[in-house]
């Protein structure tokens, strides 16, 4: 490999480290080799120009004395600026008028970045210079390597004199940056109306499309600039244009909350229905900020037959974000509490949801699933009850509520869809009611399903009987080991599991007190032998015959029903009956037996 003068690697095949300076006064750049070891280098500076620095200081004699001699006007810096973008950038007027006088090819002369002496004036906001230039004869629609003109760039900085001066000699108002933006994109996003004015008398296109199908009208709704928004649409603005992916200014206004903007593009009859590509209306995505006010105004204007047609309520978009006010609004407006997502929209989520109330019970909304129920959502209408998530999730509040609301304790839950090709398939459902499966660990819920009316029976139908099965792997039913073709886990396999077992003793006592006569299968015997005489209780209750007063009590609460028996202890009855009825007795005991398994 061919080496410097000073054997060093050339400085393509090492890295730069850092620059520092000699006590001499000299930069240096330290290089470190692939080999880890350094080596020093002078760093390359640019020589100095007579001519700029003569601009820089704004000697106007030493410049003409300069411009005498020949070779340094075209001399350009490593950012390709001559002495002319140097004195159009600092506002050296007369050293632009002689520099352009003694040289004019300078004039459009451009730098690395793609920028003419004009287009640095109007970044510095010299407008003296701007001037200058122009009456030479300098080129305003020279854009630089962005696609920015002078009159871009004078729209962005707000400067209303060199918009006008620019569109004196001749600025094109049509042109456009790479991204398909015009001046009056810019001045549009900037709420300028004085240089929106000047823009369109010139002859600007209010309806200009970027490469996104953006549109000044578009760029104002989305800043929420009021001025700039009425002023275009009494211009001509397309009120309805849509961007790329299907959205309108009224979208971007309703998605922004900007609702002063709403109120002025609906008085001017903008669209409410219109949708996006994905189907949402300016009132979904509303819903989705939480701008209960912009909601409010949608309603009177937004079809519901187009809603319902779209497969997705604003209820839906408002329940998932867990805004109360905007559900509550959109409830009292009458919006059906019971619409169903359609089919596509479902499939996205992989318990395939359906209601708004769903959406509530996942986020732990009682609240919202509150206001849902008393307006009269069914929590039904889901393939995966909401009461099931409720136990799950562990907020008792929740599950009290759907109860109320004639949740069914005794749901099933469908088998998960299958998995994605190379990817463990899910659990098959469970042989006992799921909703106990959750709340294993929860007695103080457990009990109050049961009083509910959860069939506890279930639990003891056991496939395995008195006689040893063989063994077979246990697991909770979201358990990826589980193939399909495997027999549906029994419930002394889930409490022969690690994580249970400890359990077995104080669900057992509660789960016996709502089941007449039953037998514990040779897995839960096994298990509760294991504990010794702790357990003899359990065992000695699970012999059959059932004492007469227990099934006297459970004949009674049949007869009574869930309804009534949740009134109960409002009724005139003796305390002992309630009591007997409630299994309050046994709750105590249960307590005790917890505690003493926890210490």
């Amino acid at each position: 490999m061919k080496l410097d003068s000073l054997g060093n690697l050339p400085t393509s095949d090492a890295t730069r480290s850092y620059s520092f300076t000699r006590s001499d006064g000299r930069h240096c750049v330290a290089w470190r080799r692939y080999d880890g070891s350094f080596y020093v280098t002078m760093e390359t500076e640019d020589l100095v120009d007579p001519l700029a620095e003569a601009v820089r200081k704004g000697a106007v004699g030493e410049l003409k004395e300069l411009l005498l001699m020949a070779g340094h006007v075209t001399q350009k810096n490593h950012l390709g600026w001559t002495a002319l973008h140097e004195a159009a950038a600092r506002r050296r007027k007369e050293c632009v008028d002689m520099l352009v006088e003694a040289h004019p090819e300078l004039m459009d002369r451009q730098t690395l970045k793609g920028q003419t002496p004009l287009l640095l004036a109007v970044l510095n906001d010299r407008p003296a210079c701007a001037r200058c230039l122009l009456e030479r004869g300098a080129d305003p629609n020279i854009s630089d390597k962005d696609g920015e003109t002078p009159l871009y760039k004078a729209c962005e900085g707000e400067q209303t004199e060199i918009v006008s001066l620019l569109l004196a000699f001749g600025a094109g108002v049509k042109q456009r940056c790479l991204l398909g933006w015009t001046a009056l994109h810019e001045a549009s996003s900037r709420n300028h109306l004085q240089i929106s004015e000047l823009l369109v008398e010139a002859g600007a296109d209010v309806n200009a499309a970027d490469v996104y199908g953006v549109s000044p009208l578009f760029v104002a709704a989305q800043s929420g600039n009021r001025e700039a928004l009425d002023f275009l649409l009494n211009n001509g603005a397309d009120i309805d244009q849509r961007a790329a992916d299907g959205a309108t200014p009224l979208y971007e206004a309703c998605k922004n909350g900007h609702g002063s903007t709403v109120r002025l593009l609906l008085s001017h009859q903008a669209d409410a229905d219109k949708t996006t590509r994905t189907g949402l209306m300016p009132i979904h995505t509303a819903a989705h900020r939480g701008y209960e006010d912009i909601v409010s105004v949608l309603i009177p204007v937004s079809s519901r037959l187009l809603v319902l047609s779209g497969g997705i309520s604003p209820l839906h978009v408002a329940a998932e974000q867990n805004h109360v006010e905007v559900l509550q609004v959109l409830i009292r407006a009458g919006f059906d509490v019971n619409a169903r997502l359609s089919a596509d929209r479902s499939a996205m989520y992989r318990d395939r949801r359906r209601t708004a109330l769903y959406f509530t019970v996942v986020n732990s909304n009682t609240e919202a699933a509150g206001m849902l129920l008393r307006a009269g959502a069914e929590p039904g209408l889901d393939p995966f009850s909401p009461l099931l998530v409720a136990v799950r999730n562990g907020c008792m509040t929740m599950v009290r509520l759907l109860v109320e609301y004639g949740a069914d304790v005794n749901a099933d839950a469908p088998a998960r869809p299958p998995n994605p090709p190379g990817h463990p398939s899910p659990a098959p459902p469970s042989t006992f009611p799921p909703i106990i499966l959750f709340c294993l660990k929860n007695l103080s819920m457990l009990k109050f399903l049961l009083d509910s009316g959860c069939e506890a029976a279930a639990c003891f139908q056991c496939e395995h009987g008195g006689s040893a099965p063989p063994a077979v792997r246990t697991g909770f039913r979201d358990d990826p080991g589980l193939q399909p073709d495997q027999a549906a886990p029994q419930f002394c396999d889930i409490m022969r599991s690690p994580e249970m077992s400890c359990w077995a003793e104080p669900v057992l006592h509660v789960l016996l007190d709502y089941v007449g006569n039953v037998q514990l299968c040779c897995r839960l015997t096994e298990l509760l032998d294991r504990d010794g005489s702790e357990t003899d209780q359990i065992k000695d209750r699970a012999k059959p015959p059932c004492s007469l007063k227990h099934l006297s009590r459970l004949q009674v609460r049949r007869q009574t029903g869930v309804q009534r028996l949740r009134l109960m202890e409002t009724l005139p009855l003796p305390r002992r009956l309630i009591s007997y009825l409630t299994h309050q007795e046994e709750t105590l005991q249960q307590n005790k037996l917890i505690i003493n398994k926890t210490n």
